[in-house]
Protein backbone atom coordinates (compact mmCIF):
# COMPACT_ATOMS: atom_id res chain seq x y z
CA UNK A 1 0.00 0.00 0.00
CA UNK A 2 3.15 2.20 0.30
CA UNK A 3 4.30 1.68 -3.12
CA UNK A 4 0.63 2.96 -4.49
CA UNK A 5 0.44 5.65 -1.93
CA UNK A 6 3.70 7.27 -3.45
CA UNK A 7 2.69 6.68 -7.07
CA UNK A 8 -0.40 8.21 -5.87
CA UNK A 9 0.75 11.44 -5.62
CA UNK A 10 2.42 11.83 -9.19
CA UNK A 11 -0.42 13.38 -10.48
CA UNK A 12 -0.65 16.35 -8.37
CA UNK A 13 2.83 17.55 -8.94
CA UNK A 14 1.98 19.44 -12.41
CA UNK A 15 -0.83 20.95 -9.74
CA UNK A 16 1.33 22.21 -6.76
CA UNK A 17 3.70 23.34 -9.45
CA UNK A 18 0.78 25.64 -10.71
CA UNK A 19 -0.17 26.97 -7.99
CA UNK A 20 3.03 27.49 -6.34
CA UNK A 21 3.86 29.76 -9.66
CA UNK A 22 0.85 31.62 -9.14
CA UNK A 23 1.83 32.62 -5.47
CA UNK A 24 5.28 32.93 -6.46
CA UNK A 25 4.22 35.52 -9.34
CA UNK A 26 1.83 37.64 -6.58
CA UNK A 27 5.07 37.01 -4.36
CA UNK A 28 7.28 38.51 -6.62
CA UNK A 29 5.17 41.31 -7.53
CA UNK A 30 4.72 42.28 -3.63
CA UNK A 31 8.30 42.96 -3.25
CA UNK A 32 8.96 39.15 -1.41
CA UNK A 33 6.62 40.47 1.40
CA UNK A 34 8.54 43.66 1.98
CA UNK A 35 6.42 45.58 4.30
CA UNK A 36 4.09 42.91 5.02
CA UNK A 37 2.73 43.42 1.00
CA UNK A 38 2.20 40.22 0.28
CA UNK A 39 0.39 39.44 3.32
CA UNK A 40 -1.64 42.62 2.68
CA UNK A 41 -2.39 41.37 -0.63
CA UNK A 42 -3.61 37.96 0.43
CA UNK A 43 -5.95 39.88 3.12
CA UNK A 44 -7.29 41.80 0.13
CA UNK A 45 -8.27 39.06 -2.00
CA UNK A 46 -9.38 36.32 0.11
CA UNK A 47 -11.81 35.27 -2.80
CA UNK A 48 -8.47 34.22 -5.00
CA UNK A 49 -7.12 32.87 -1.82
CA UNK A 50 -9.65 30.80 -0.32
CA UNK A 51 -12.64 30.29 -2.52
CA UNK A 52 -10.83 27.37 -5.48
CA UNK A 53 -11.66 23.41 -5.90
CA UNK A 54 -8.86 22.41 -3.84
CA UNK A 55 -11.40 22.61 -0.73
CA UNK A 56 -13.80 20.18 -2.59
CA UNK A 57 -11.17 17.66 -1.95
CA UNK A 58 -10.98 18.19 1.54
CA UNK A 59 -14.43 17.89 2.24
CA UNK A 60 -14.43 14.08 0.52
CA UNK A 61 -12.13 13.39 2.49
CA UNK A 62 -13.63 14.28 5.95
CA UNK A 63 -17.67 13.52 5.09
CA UNK A 64 -17.71 10.54 2.49
CA UNK A 65 -14.69 8.31 1.98
CA UNK A 66 -13.26 5.34 4.48
CA UNK A 67 -12.03 3.13 1.95
CA UNK A 68 -8.32 3.13 1.30
CA UNK A 69 -9.29 2.23 -2.76
CA UNK A 70 -11.46 4.49 -3.22
CA UNK A 71 -9.79 7.73 -1.49
CA UNK A 72 -6.89 6.96 -3.36
CA UNK A 73 -8.34 6.93 -6.34
CA UNK A 74 -10.33 9.72 -6.09
CA UNK A 75 -7.80 11.89 -4.77
CA UNK A 76 -5.78 11.12 -8.28
CA UNK A 77 -8.92 11.61 -10.33
CA UNK A 78 -9.77 14.99 -8.24
CA UNK A 79 -6.02 16.41 -9.02
CA UNK A 80 -6.03 15.41 -12.62
CA UNK A 81 -8.91 17.23 -13.11
CA UNK A 82 -8.40 20.09 -11.15
CA UNK A 83 -4.75 20.48 -13.06
CA UNK A 84 -6.46 20.64 -16.24
CA UNK A 85 -9.30 23.24 -15.29
CA UNK A 86 -6.42 25.49 -13.38
CA UNK A 87 -4.19 25.39 -16.40
CA UNK A 88 -7.26 26.79 -18.65
CA UNK A 89 -8.02 28.74 -16.38
CA UNK A 90 -4.39 30.26 -16.43
CA UNK A 91 -4.34 30.52 -19.82
CA UNK A 92 -7.46 32.60 -20.17
CA UNK A 93 -5.97 35.33 -17.67
CA UNK A 94 -4.11 38.50 -19.29
CA UNK A 95 -0.66 38.84 -17.34
CA UNK A 96 0.28 42.26 -17.58
CA UNK A 97 4.07 41.37 -16.13
CA UNK A 98 4.48 37.52 -16.35
CA UNK A 99 6.53 35.57 -13.44
CA UNK A 100 10.64 36.46 -13.74
CA UNK A 101 12.31 32.68 -12.80
CA UNK A 102 14.99 34.75 -11.23
CA UNK A 103 17.72 32.79 -8.82
CA UNK A 104 15.70 34.34 -6.07
CA UNK A 105 12.60 32.81 -7.18
CA UNK A 106 14.50 29.45 -8.51
CA UNK A 107 15.80 29.12 -4.83
CA UNK A 108 12.23 29.44 -3.18
CA UNK A 109 11.05 26.97 -5.92
CA UNK A 110 13.66 24.52 -4.23
CA UNK A 111 12.21 25.26 -0.48
CA UNK A 112 8.84 25.27 -1.86
CA UNK A 113 8.86 21.46 -2.88
CA UNK A 114 11.02 20.08 -0.01
CA UNK A 115 8.29 21.56 2.05
CA UNK A 116 6.40 19.02 0.31
CA UNK A 117 8.91 16.31 0.33
CA UNK A 118 9.56 16.45 4.16
CA UNK A 119 5.95 16.29 4.85
CA UNK A 120 5.30 13.31 2.13
CA UNK A 121 8.42 11.58 3.46
CA UNK A 122 7.31 11.96 7.46
CA UNK A 123 4.39 10.26 6.29
CA UNK A 124 6.43 7.52 4.20
CA UNK A 125 8.40 6.71 7.52
CA UNK A 126 5.73 6.34 9.60
CA UNK A 127 3.27 5.00 7.10
CA UNK A 128 -0.06 3.45 8.77
CA UNK A 129 -3.02 2.38 6.18
CA UNK A 130 -5.52 3.65 8.35
CA UNK A 131 -4.21 7.07 8.65
CA UNK A 132 -4.28 7.05 4.79
CA UNK A 133 -7.03 9.30 4.91
CA UNK A 134 -5.11 11.91 7.37
CA UNK A 135 -1.96 11.57 4.79
CA UNK A 136 -4.44 13.17 2.16
CA UNK A 137 -5.95 15.30 4.31
CA UNK A 138 -2.47 16.95 4.99
CA UNK A 139 -1.58 17.43 1.04
CA UNK A 140 -4.47 18.43 0.14
CA UNK A 141 -4.54 21.57 2.99
CA UNK A 142 -0.92 22.30 1.83
CA UNK A 143 -2.34 22.66 -1.62
CA UNK A 144 -4.78 24.62 -0.63
CA UNK A 145 -3.10 27.07 1.31
CA UNK A 146 -0.18 27.05 -0.87
CA UNK A 147 0.36 31.00 -0.81
CA UNK A 148 0.98 30.51 2.79
CA UNK A 149 3.20 27.28 2.02
CA UNK A 150 5.20 29.76 -0.21
CA UNK A 151 5.08 32.27 2.50
CA UNK A 152 7.03 29.70 5.00
CA UNK A 153 9.60 29.75 1.83
CA UNK A 154 10.39 32.73 1.92
CA UNK A 155 10.37 33.12 5.72
CA UNK A 156 13.04 29.91 5.42
CA UNK A 157 15.22 31.70 2.61
CA UNK A 158 15.28 35.09 4.24
CA UNK A 159 18.84 34.09 5.48
CA UNK A 160 20.22 32.20 2.35
CA UNK A 161 19.27 36.03 0.68
CA UNK A 162 20.29 38.42 3.09
CA UNK A 163 24.39 36.46 3.04
CA UNK A 164 23.85 36.63 -0.63
CA UNK A 165 22.89 40.08 -0.63
CA UNK A 166 25.55 41.15 1.81
CA UNK A 167 28.01 39.54 -0.33
CA UNK A 168 26.48 41.42 -3.62
CA UNK A 169 26.57 44.36 -1.52
CA UNK A 170 30.36 44.41 -0.27
CA UNK A 171 31.15 43.73 -4.24
CA UNK A 172 29.28 46.88 -5.16
CA UNK A 173 30.66 49.25 -2.54
CA UNK A 174 34.15 47.97 -3.45
CA UNK A 175 33.83 49.26 -6.90
CA UNK A 176 32.33 52.36 -5.88
CA UNK A 177 34.98 53.13 -4.13
CA UNK A 178 37.41 52.52 -6.79
CA UNK A 179 35.61 54.60 -9.01
CA UNK A 180 36.39 57.96 -7.06
CA UNK A 181 35.93 60.77 -9.78
CA UNK A 182 32.76 59.24 -10.55
CA UNK A 183 29.66 61.56 -8.73
CA UNK A 184 26.24 59.91 -8.10
CA UNK A 185 23.20 62.01 -8.74
CA UNK A 186 20.01 61.01 -6.55
CA UNK A 187 16.04 61.27 -7.99
CA UNK A 188 13.44 60.56 -6.26
CA UNK A 189 9.73 61.41 -5.79
CA UNK A 190 6.44 60.29 -5.36
CA UNK A 191 6.22 59.89 -8.92
CA UNK A 192 8.23 60.55 -12.47
CA UNK A 193 11.20 59.50 -10.99
CA UNK A 194 11.95 56.64 -14.16
CA UNK A 195 10.93 59.66 -16.64
CA UNK A 196 12.92 62.53 -14.98
CA UNK A 197 15.94 60.07 -14.58
CA UNK A 198 15.94 59.38 -18.30
CA UNK A 199 15.44 63.01 -19.42
CA UNK A 200 18.27 63.72 -17.23
CA UNK A 201 20.67 60.97 -18.74
CA UNK A 202 20.23 62.48 -22.27
CA UNK A 203 20.88 65.99 -21.66
CA UNK A 204 23.58 65.34 -19.04
CA UNK A 205 25.48 62.72 -22.28
CA UNK A 206 25.54 66.36 -24.55
CA UNK A 207 28.87 66.97 -21.81
CA UNK A 208 29.52 63.91 -19.89
CA UNK A 209 29.43 59.82 -19.76
CA UNK A 210 26.80 59.58 -17.63
CA UNK A 211 24.60 55.98 -16.83
CA UNK A 212 21.68 55.94 -15.54
CA UNK A 213 19.67 52.56 -13.72
CA UNK A 214 17.70 50.62 -16.03
CA UNK A 215 14.11 50.26 -16.25
CA UNK A 216 12.82 50.73 -12.36
CA UNK A 217 15.64 49.72 -10.72
CA UNK A 218 15.24 52.11 -7.57
CA UNK A 219 15.29 49.31 -4.60
CA UNK A 220 18.68 48.65 -3.04
CA UNK A 221 19.41 45.09 -4.52
CA UNK A 222 18.51 47.46 -8.26
CA UNK A 223 21.00 49.67 -7.34
CA UNK A 224 23.42 46.89 -6.38
CA UNK A 225 22.90 45.06 -9.77
CA UNK A 226 23.57 48.17 -11.62
CA UNK A 227 26.62 49.08 -10.23
CA UNK A 228 28.02 45.33 -10.61
CA UNK A 229 26.56 44.77 -14.03
CA UNK A 230 26.64 47.70 -15.59
CA UNK A 231 29.38 50.81 -14.77
CA UNK A 232 32.26 50.71 -16.09
CA UNK A 233 35.29 53.40 -15.11
CA UNK A 234 34.63 55.66 -17.84
CA UNK A 235 31.28 56.93 -16.07
CA UNK A 236 31.14 60.09 -15.53
CA UNK A 237 28.08 60.32 -13.23
CA UNK A 238 25.38 57.61 -12.05
CA UNK A 239 21.95 59.16 -12.05
CA UNK A 240 20.16 56.99 -9.31
CA UNK A 241 16.40 56.25 -9.18
CA UNK A 242 14.91 56.21 -5.86
CA UNK A 243 12.18 53.81 -4.10
CA UNK A 244 10.51 53.60 -1.29
CA UNK A 245 7.42 52.39 0.44
CA UNK A 246 8.08 54.01 4.33
CA UNK A 247 10.64 56.54 5.65
CA UNK A 248 13.66 55.50 5.61
CA UNK A 249 14.24 53.65 2.63
CA UNK A 250 15.33 56.04 0.63
CA UNK A 251 18.12 57.30 3.92
CA UNK A 252 19.66 53.47 2.94
CA UNK A 253 19.83 54.16 -0.52
CA UNK A 254 21.84 57.41 0.38
CA UNK A 255 24.17 55.65 2.93
CA UNK A 256 24.98 53.11 -0.17
CA UNK A 257 26.17 54.96 -3.12
CA UNK A 258 26.38 58.46 -1.05
CA UNK A 259 24.99 60.98 -3.67
CA UNK A 260 26.68 64.21 -4.49
CA UNK A 261 23.29 66.05 -6.49
CA UNK A 262 19.83 65.19 -6.01
CA UNK A 263 16.29 66.00 -7.82
CA UNK A 264 12.87 65.49 -5.83
CA UNK A 265 10.59 65.72 -8.99
CA UNK A 266 7.17 65.88 -7.05
CA UNK A 267 6.15 64.85 -3.47
CA UNK A 268 2.49 63.57 -3.71
CA UNK A 269 0.10 60.33 -1.98
CA UNK A 270 1.59 57.77 -3.88
CA UNK A 271 2.41 54.66 -1.38
CA UNK A 272 0.08 56.88 1.21
CA UNK A 273 -1.15 53.32 2.16
CA UNK A 274 2.25 51.97 3.21
CA UNK A 275 3.61 55.32 4.56
CA UNK A 276 0.98 56.29 6.47
CA UNK A 277 0.80 59.97 6.11
CA UNK A 278 1.28 63.16 3.75
CA UNK A 279 3.94 63.61 6.29
CA UNK A 280 5.46 60.94 6.47
CA UNK A 281 5.97 61.04 2.17
CA UNK A 282 7.48 64.79 2.54
CA UNK A 283 9.90 63.66 5.30
CA UNK A 284 10.55 60.40 3.79
CA UNK A 285 11.81 62.12 0.23
CA UNK A 286 13.42 64.85 1.69
CA UNK A 287 15.69 62.03 2.99
CA UNK A 288 17.65 62.64 -0.52
CA UNK A 289 18.14 66.05 -0.06
CA UNK A 290 19.26 66.04 3.44
CA UNK A 291 21.88 63.05 3.01
CA UNK A 292 23.53 65.32 0.40
CA UNK A 293 27.59 66.88 1.19
CA UNK A 294 27.58 70.36 2.23
CA UNK A 295 28.95 71.05 -1.45
CA UNK A 296 26.19 68.90 -2.81
CA UNK A 297 23.23 69.80 -5.24
CA UNK A 298 19.06 69.44 -4.41
CA UNK A 299 17.08 70.17 -7.30
CA UNK A 300 13.66 71.35 -6.24
CA UNK A 301 10.30 71.61 -7.66
CA UNK A 302 8.99 75.05 -6.48
CA UNK A 303 5.55 74.64 -7.61
CA UNK A 304 4.70 71.79 -5.17
CA UNK A 305 3.45 73.58 -1.78
CA UNK A 306 5.24 70.49 0.06
CA UNK A 307 8.73 71.40 -1.23
CA UNK A 308 8.41 74.84 -1.04
CA UNK A 309 7.01 74.43 3.20
CA UNK A 310 9.93 71.91 4.10
CA UNK A 311 12.75 73.05 6.48
CA UNK A 312 15.42 71.57 4.78
CA UNK A 313 18.17 70.34 7.41
CA UNK A 314 21.12 70.56 5.31
CA UNK A 315 23.26 73.48 3.68
CA UNK A 316 23.58 72.33 0.63
CA UNK A 317 22.84 74.42 -2.56
CA UNK A 318 19.40 74.30 -3.49
CA UNK A 319 18.59 75.44 -7.12
CA UNK A 320 14.65 75.56 -7.59
CA UNK A 321 12.50 75.32 -10.95
CA UNK A 322 8.85 75.87 -11.93
CA UNK A 323 6.06 76.69 -13.93
CA UNK A 324 3.42 78.74 -11.76
CA UNK A 325 6.25 80.19 -9.54
CA UNK A 326 8.12 82.93 -10.77
CA UNK A 327 10.79 83.07 -7.91
CA UNK A 328 12.31 80.30 -8.83
CA UNK A 329 16.06 79.72 -10.83
CA UNK A 330 14.90 77.79 -13.54
CA UNK A 331 11.10 78.50 -15.11
CA UNK A 332 9.16 77.54 -18.58
CA UNK A 333 7.05 80.22 -19.39
CA UNK A 334 4.86 80.13 -23.04
CA UNK A 335 4.67 76.63 -22.73
CA UNK A 336 2.97 75.10 -26.07
CA UNK A 337 1.64 71.89 -25.98
CA UNK A 338 0.75 69.92 -29.82
CA UNK A 339 0.52 66.30 -31.27
CA UNK A 340 3.91 66.54 -31.85
CA UNK A 341 5.51 67.78 -29.04
CA UNK A 342 6.16 70.73 -26.48
CA UNK A 343 8.20 73.98 -26.66
CA UNK A 344 8.93 76.41 -24.03
CA UNK A 345 10.84 79.31 -23.33
CA UNK A 346 13.45 78.88 -20.59
CA UNK A 347 13.82 82.02 -18.22
CA UNK A 348 17.08 81.68 -15.75
CA UNK A 349 17.65 84.42 -12.65
CA UNK A 350 19.52 86.70 -13.43
CA UNK A 351 19.58 86.38 -16.96
CA UNK A 352 17.67 88.66 -18.86
CA UNK A 353 17.48 86.59 -22.00
CA UNK A 354 14.77 83.78 -22.85
CA UNK A 355 16.07 80.53 -24.80
CA UNK A 356 13.41 78.71 -26.90
CA UNK A 357 13.02 74.81 -25.95
CA UNK A 358 11.92 72.17 -28.14
CA UNK A 359 11.34 68.36 -27.21
CA UNK A 360 9.60 65.54 -28.76
CA UNK A 361 7.78 64.50 -25.41
CA UNK A 362 4.14 65.66 -24.31
CA UNK A 363 2.61 67.12 -21.22
CA UNK A 364 3.32 69.58 -18.46
CA UNK A 365 4.87 67.05 -16.46
CA UNK A 366 7.71 66.30 -18.65
CA UNK A 367 8.63 69.81 -19.12
CA UNK A 368 8.99 69.55 -15.30
CA UNK A 369 11.47 66.95 -15.65
CA UNK A 370 13.37 68.59 -18.44
CA UNK A 371 13.57 71.64 -16.23
CA UNK A 372 14.99 69.88 -13.59
CA UNK A 373 17.91 68.42 -15.86
CA UNK A 374 18.72 71.74 -17.13
CA UNK A 375 18.87 73.03 -14.02
CA UNK A 376 21.13 70.45 -12.78
CA UNK A 377 22.82 70.08 -15.59
CA UNK A 378 23.41 74.05 -16.06
CA UNK A 379 25.17 73.79 -12.30
CA UNK A 380 27.36 71.16 -13.83
CA UNK A 381 28.72 73.46 -16.52
CA UNK A 382 26.82 72.66 -19.12
CA UNK A 383 26.18 75.75 -21.74
CA UNK A 384 22.62 76.61 -22.59
CA UNK A 385 23.37 76.40 -26.46
CA UNK A 386 24.22 72.46 -25.30
CA UNK A 387 21.75 72.08 -22.85
CA UNK A 388 19.12 73.04 -25.86
CA UNK A 389 20.55 70.35 -28.10
CA UNK A 390 19.98 67.85 -25.41
CA UNK A 391 16.67 68.75 -24.44
CA UNK A 392 15.86 68.17 -28.60
CA UNK A 393 17.61 65.06 -28.69
CA UNK A 394 15.39 63.36 -25.46
CA UNK A 395 13.75 60.48 -26.16
CA UNK A 396 9.72 59.39 -25.10
CA UNK A 397 9.98 56.97 -22.22
CA UNK A 398 8.45 53.83 -22.81
CA UNK A 399 4.39 53.92 -21.22
CA UNK A 400 4.81 57.51 -19.39
CA UNK A 401 3.44 59.48 -22.20
CA UNK A 402 4.74 57.97 -25.05
CA UNK A 403 2.44 58.54 -28.35
CA UNK A 404 2.74 55.90 -30.89
CA UNK A 405 0.44 53.83 -33.36
CA UNK A 406 -1.62 51.05 -33.18
CA UNK A 407 -2.94 50.25 -36.83
CA UNK A 408 -4.44 53.94 -37.62
CA UNK A 409 -5.52 55.20 -34.49
CA UNK A 410 -3.19 57.27 -32.15
CA UNK A 411 -2.08 55.98 -28.80
CA UNK A 412 -0.64 57.62 -26.35
CA UNK A 413 0.59 55.12 -23.44
CA UNK A 414 0.77 56.08 -19.87
CA UNK A 415 0.61 52.91 -18.52
CA UNK A 416 3.05 53.32 -16.24
CA UNK A 417 1.49 56.41 -14.51
CA UNK A 418 -1.30 56.05 -11.29
CA UNK A 419 -0.84 59.35 -9.68
CA UNK A 420 -3.67 62.17 -9.42
CA UNK A 421 -1.52 64.87 -10.27
CA UNK A 422 0.20 62.52 -13.39
CA UNK A 423 -3.48 61.12 -14.40
CA UNK A 424 -4.95 64.62 -14.63
CA UNK A 425 -2.06 65.87 -16.42
CA UNK A 426 -2.11 63.33 -19.04
CA UNK A 427 -5.83 63.84 -19.63
CA UNK A 428 -4.96 67.59 -20.29
CA UNK A 429 -2.31 66.29 -23.21
CA UNK A 430 -5.42 64.29 -24.46
CA UNK A 431 -7.67 66.99 -24.11
CA UNK A 432 -4.99 69.18 -26.27
CA UNK A 433 -5.30 67.10 -29.21
CA UNK A 434 -7.76 67.28 -32.52
CA UNK A 435 -10.29 64.65 -32.88
CA UNK A 436 -11.88 62.00 -31.08
CA UNK A 437 -10.80 61.34 -27.48
CA UNK A 438 -10.96 58.69 -25.56
CA UNK A 439 -9.21 57.04 -22.34
CA UNK A 440 -8.95 53.61 -21.11
CA UNK A 441 -7.95 53.16 -17.38
CA UNK A 442 -7.59 50.99 -14.55
CA UNK A 443 -7.60 53.73 -11.91
CA UNK A 444 -5.40 54.82 -9.43
CA UNK A 445 -4.05 52.28 -6.36
CA UNK A 446 -2.06 52.44 -3.05
CA UNK A 447 -3.68 55.69 -1.74
CA UNK A 448 -5.25 54.17 1.37
CA UNK A 449 -8.51 55.79 2.84
CA UNK A 450 -8.23 58.15 -0.09
CA UNK A 451 -8.65 56.00 -2.82
CA UNK A 452 -12.73 56.17 -3.32
CA UNK A 453 -12.45 59.84 -2.96
CA UNK A 454 -9.24 60.74 -5.67
CA UNK A 455 -10.36 58.62 -7.97
CA UNK A 456 -13.37 60.02 -7.92
CA UNK A 457 -12.42 63.09 -8.75
CA UNK A 458 -10.03 61.59 -11.58
CA UNK A 459 -13.99 60.13 -12.92
CA UNK A 460 -14.95 64.05 -12.51
CA UNK A 461 -12.10 65.19 -13.71
CA UNK A 462 -12.17 63.66 -17.29
CA UNK A 463 -15.64 64.21 -17.78
CA UNK A 464 -15.44 67.07 -20.17
CA UNK A 465 -11.91 65.92 -21.30
CA UNK A 466 -13.18 62.80 -22.68
CA UNK A 467 -15.70 61.25 -25.82
CA UNK A 468 -15.27 57.75 -24.34
CA UNK A 469 -14.45 56.56 -21.22
CA UNK A 470 -12.78 52.59 -21.06
CA UNK A 471 -12.75 51.52 -17.66
CA UNK A 472 -10.85 48.33 -16.69
CA UNK A 473 -12.11 46.41 -13.41
CA UNK A 474 -15.66 47.26 -12.41
CA UNK A 475 -14.69 47.36 -8.68
CA UNK A 476 -11.60 48.96 -9.13
CA UNK A 477 -12.86 52.01 -11.26
CA UNK A 478 -16.47 52.32 -9.58
CA UNK A 479 -15.51 55.82 -8.16
CA UNK A 480 -14.12 57.03 -11.76
CA UNK A 481 -17.54 55.87 -12.81
CA UNK A 482 -19.12 57.39 -10.31
CA UNK A 483 -17.69 60.53 -10.79
CA UNK A 484 -18.55 60.48 -14.43
CA UNK A 485 -22.14 59.75 -13.71
CA UNK A 486 -22.47 62.36 -11.41
CA UNK A 487 -21.02 65.34 -14.18
CA UNK A 488 -23.73 64.00 -16.32
CA UNK A 489 -21.37 62.29 -18.65
CA UNK A 490 -23.16 60.21 -21.12
CA UNK A 491 -23.86 56.21 -19.80
CA UNK A 492 -23.63 55.04 -23.34
CA UNK A 493 -19.78 56.55 -23.61
CA UNK A 494 -18.77 55.12 -20.65
CA UNK A 495 -17.45 51.09 -21.12
CA UNK A 496 -16.63 48.98 -18.07
CA UNK A 497 -15.04 45.96 -19.49
CA UNK A 498 -12.22 43.00 -17.55
CA UNK A 499 -8.85 43.79 -19.31
CA UNK A 500 -7.01 46.02 -21.89
CA UNK A 501 -7.25 43.16 -24.51
CA UNK A 502 -11.30 43.79 -24.59
CA UNK A 503 -10.71 47.43 -24.77
CA UNK A 504 -8.14 47.37 -27.82
CA UNK A 505 -10.70 44.89 -29.64
CA UNK A 506 -13.80 48.02 -28.81
CA UNK A 507 -11.21 50.62 -30.15
CA UNK A 508 -9.60 48.86 -32.89
CA UNK A 509 -12.05 49.96 -35.33
CA UNK A 510 -11.55 53.86 -34.27
CA UNK A 511 -10.45 56.50 -37.25
CA UNK A 512 -7.20 58.10 -38.29
CA UNK A 513 -8.09 61.45 -35.80
CA UNK A 514 -8.82 59.25 -32.61
CA UNK A 515 -6.73 60.03 -29.72
CA UNK A 516 -6.36 56.80 -27.12
CA UNK A 517 -4.84 57.52 -23.40
CA UNK A 518 -4.24 54.55 -21.85
CA UNK A 519 -3.94 55.17 -18.51
CA UNK A 520 -2.59 53.04 -15.73
CA UNK A 521 -2.02 49.23 -17.01
CA UNK A 522 -2.01 47.97 -13.59
CA UNK A 523 0.55 44.72 -12.01
CA UNK A 524 -1.69 41.31 -11.88
CA UNK A 525 -1.46 42.04 -7.90
CA UNK A 526 -5.36 44.03 -8.77
CA UNK A 527 -6.68 42.26 -11.80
Amino acid sequence: MLIKFIVSLIPVLPYIFLKSKKSLHMLQQNWYNDGNRYLKWIGNNKNKVFKNLDILFIIFIIGLFTNSIIIMTTFIVFYMLVSIIYLIKLKSEKIVKPLVFTKRVKRLVVTDFLIYIIAILFMCLFFNEKLLYVYYLIIGLLIYLNYFVIYVANILNKPIEKMINNGFKKKALRKLDSMSSMKVIGVTGSYGKTSSKNILNDILNVKFNSFPTPKNFNTPLGLIITINNHLDKFNDLFIAEMGAFQRGEIKELCDLVKPTYGILTKIGVAHLESFGSQENIQKGKFELIESLPSDGIGVLNFDDPLQVSYEIKNDCKIVTVGIDNKDVDFRATNIKLGSSGTTFDLVIKGDKKKYKFETKLLGKANVYNILAGIALGYNLGINVEQLIVGVKKVKPVEHRLELKKMGIINIIDDAYNANPDGTKMALDVLNSMPGKKIVISSGMIELGEKSYELNKELGSYMSDKVDMAILLGKDLTKPIYDGLIEKKFKKENIHVLNNINEAIELIKYESSDTYVLIQSDLPDIFN
